[in-house]
């Protein structure tokens, strides 16, 4: 009996021990914002991704600018002959056989080798477009959990006044002060705050989730910081910011980058019908089975043999490469259109963004006005609920458009806060800004 109660005690030590874990490990620890984007950096797949571009252009351009240095092969050509020894594969019946290549004059390969490199370049300027943009997405979906979250006890202290209400006007009209009318207006005002409190539920849900993707870490454990959220500098309108992001633009750069690629491309291609001139050489150990003795004069085999040389090309008469030459160029002329697209695009694009910035600001004033006016509104009602002169219904009305001014203000503060968070993306600066550094002087600091 004494041995089963121990056993039992220690059953329920390593339980609770275990559940005092489990607890540890799920529970929400404070994540900043700077943290976040670190992490993101380190375990993002997009960046992972781009990484590989990056070093697969880089061993294409290895692949080009080597082919100037010597290829060696090493093999054999063991065979029977009969009567004259026969070539295997463009070479004598040998014991072994050693190869060697390079190009020495080849004004084409220059080119390509010109334009692997600036492929390689073009990929390295892709690669830190695809981390601003993994930024901008942690930082986005960390600013609107942020939102969520300071506002889900708001939303739920409504829903707890909403059925309060409820409750009372369910004993007025018990009591026969009310009509049955108000016990509807009350549950609607109940479901619809209970319908805020569950889209935010789930959208904290899936903000953590996608936190959880980006970062690596578990969602259960995700809580955003506030405080660690930098100020979003402001933006001068009588600055035009589409110029800076056309200069600072990483899309426009690696376009850029590209056209000047397929440009050496394109030369090279047509440089394929000049001249060309490779280092060639070639050892054989030769077998004295394969009946070499009976076609030379005697003594003058031997089994040892190497020719060192120059392999020069003259091509007059290729309609093929001038055909593929003339395709190289209509592609290097779509590269270089394809730039001022993107520029227009980006100018564009900037410039919309900015005056959105600034509509949105608008719009963020108009909105915590609403809220000041709708809560003054709804104290002043409260004031007279309690000195006799109103009736509930006002002031739960009252409550009710207060909140949703509340909430639409929420939404209103983090739709200009996104847009300004895209402009930084767009002239470069977001990086800086969500590290907590410092950001470039294209801003007002208030």
């Amino acid at each position: 009996m004494k041995l089963a109660r121990r056993s039992a005690s220690i059953c329920r030590l390593l339980i609770f021990s275990f559940l005092g874990c489990y607890s540890g490990l799920t529970a929400a620890e404070p994540l900043s914002l700077k943290k976040a984007v670190e992490l993101a950096l380190s375990h993002g797949v997009s960046t992972a991704i781009a990484d590989a571009d990056q070093q697969r252009a880089f061993a294409s351009y290895h692949e080009a600018r080597n082919q100037y240095l010597p290829m060696l092969a090493v093999g054999s050509g063991l065979g029977k002959s009969w009567g004259y020894p026969l070539s295997l594969e463009g070479s004598a019946p040998s014991i072994v056989n050693l190869t060697s290549q390079s190009a020495l004059i080849n004004p084409s390969l220059r080119d390509f080798v010109r334009a692997a490199k600036t492929e390689w370049q073009a990929s390295s300027i892709q690669a830190k477009d695809v981390r601003d943009q993994l930024i901008q997405d942690t930082v986005v979906t960390y600013a609107e959990l942020n939102k969520w979250e300071r506002l889900n006890d708001h939303l739920r202290q409504d829903e707890s006044d909403a059925r309060k209400s409820e409750q009372i006007v369910e004993n007025r009209i018990a009591e026969s002060i009310d009509s049955p009318l108000s016990r509807n207006q009350a549950r609607l005002a109940t479901a619809r705050a209970r319908l805020r409190v569950t889209e935010a539920s789930g959208a904290i849900d899936i903000l953590r989730n996608r936190l959880s993707q980006l970062t690596g870490l578990p969602s259960a454990s995700i809580e955003t910081v506030e405080d660690s959220i930098p100020a979003l500098p402001e933006i001068r309108r009588e600055e035009d910011i589409s110029q800076k992001a056309v200069q600072t633009s990483l899309a426009i750069q690696a376009v850029t980058e590209h056209s000047i690629a397929q440009g050496f491309r394109a030369r090279g291609e047509h440089r394929a019908l000049w001249p060309t001139i490779d280092f060639a050489a070639q050892y054989a150990l030769l077998a004295t089975f394969n009946n070499y003795e009976q076609y030379f004069r005697p003594g003058s085999f031997q089994q040892h043999n190497a020719t060192v040389g120059i392999a020069m090309r003259f091509p007059f008469l290729n309609p093929s490469q001038h055909a593929h030459a003339q395709a190289a160029d209509a592609e290097a002329l779509h590269a270089k259109k394809q730039v001022e697209v993107t520029r227009n695009q980006v100018s564009e694009e900037t410039r919309k963004l900015q005056h959105a910035v600034e509509q949105l600001a608008a719009a963020q004033e108009v909105a915590d006005l609403s809220y000041q006016v709708a809560k003054s509104n709804f104290d002043a009602i409260q004031i007279r609920l309690d000195a006799g002169t109103a009736h509930l219904h006002e002031a739960d009305d009252a409550r009710t458009q207060a909140a949703e001014r509340y909430n639409g203000l929420q939404d209103s503060n983090f739709e200009l806060q996104k847009a300004r968070i895209v402009l930084l993306r767009t002239t470069h600066e977001l990086e800086a800004w969500a590290k907590g550094g410092a950001v470039a002087k294209t801003v007002d600091e208030k």
